[in-house]
């Protein structure tokens, strides 16, 4: 019997790249998970442990064997999408032959929000590898909107009447391993992957408080307003402009398109944001 082909996980330690590693586990197919610290690494049946970090050129040699590489966008950084170059450069070295990529739903070199240009510039260096590619364009997810509410309960930003498609990272994980599972499939494909509802913001916030029991509310700041409340942080303004492009991008009508294309790849629907919020109550 042929060996099967070797799939690579990055991100393992993290909340996508672990359920999809997890996933992978549980089914019986073999991974190599790519790990900066050996010691946080995961502890899977059939999964071998290679240190490599996105920055580091000796990556090649930790992809090396490697036929297929599930590839999580890199931790936010000034300098993110020269990581995202280093580590595609390695790959295409080693001989990997297909990378499924975490993108972001409208990524473009004039994303409104800010990050997702760091997605385009990286899908167009994947592009031009001469590898072929899957890419994963996810839209925000429903695990964040708790957390985008202070301590007193509000969610501030310059959304407006926006509305956005969340999508929840379990059903991003799902896709992932259906492609990783079948890459010839979904090659050189962009799915979009969003859940089957665009909500507003204060929508959003009526539900956490409805299932939740504690008032949530959303207050809409002016752009003004919300650099002002977030420069007690101190944060880069690279930061800054991603925090408050955030909303922005809500208010704009980018991301409020909904998409089959979770459903289309694993064959279940995606959750609903009610859904969501009782499976994790």
């Amino acid at each position: 019997m042929p060996a099967q082909p070797v799939i690579a996980v990055a991100g393992s330690t993290g909340a996508v790249g672990g359920r999809v590693a997890r996933d992978l586990a549980a089914r019986g197919i073999p991974q190599r998970l790519l790990v900066r610290d050996a010691a946080r690494a995961p502890e899977l049946e059939g999964a071998e442990v290679h240190v490599a970090g996105y920055s580091d050129p000796a990556a090649a040699s930790a992809l090396a064997g490697v036929e297929t590489l599930f590839m999580v966008s890199a931790s936010e950084s000034a300098d993110r999408v020269e990581h995202h170059r280093t580590f595609v450069e390695a790959a295409a070295r080693a001989g990997v032959r297909s990378i499924v990529y975490t993108s972001f739903l409208a990524a473009a070199p004039d994303a409104v929000f800010t990050l997702g240009r760091d997605h385009a510039a990286t899908e167009e260096m994947i592009r031009e590898s001469g590898m072929s590619w899957t890419f994963l364009r996810d839209n925000f997810y429903m695990d964040m909107m708790e957390l985008f509410a202070g301590d007193d309960g509000v969610i501030r930003g310059p959304a407006g009447t926006g509305r956005c498609s969340l999508v929840s990272r379990s059903d991003v994980a799902a896709t992932a391993v259906a492609v990783l599972r079948d890459p010839a499939a979904h090659a050189d494909r962009a799915y979009d992957l969003t859940g089957p509802e665009a909500l507003t913001l204060d929508e959003v916030a009526q539900k956490i408080s409805a299932v939740r029991g504690q008032p949530v509310r959303f207050h809409d700041e002016t752009v003004d307003e919300a650099y002002a409340s977030r420069a007690v942080f101190g944060a880069p303004r690279w930061q800054v402009d991603a925090w408050v492009s955030t909303y922005t991008a809500i208010a704009s009508g980018d991301l409020a398109g909904v998409s089959g294309d979770v459903e289309k790849v694993t064959g279940r629907p995606a959750q609903t944001f009610d859904e969501f919020l009782g499976a994790v109550a």
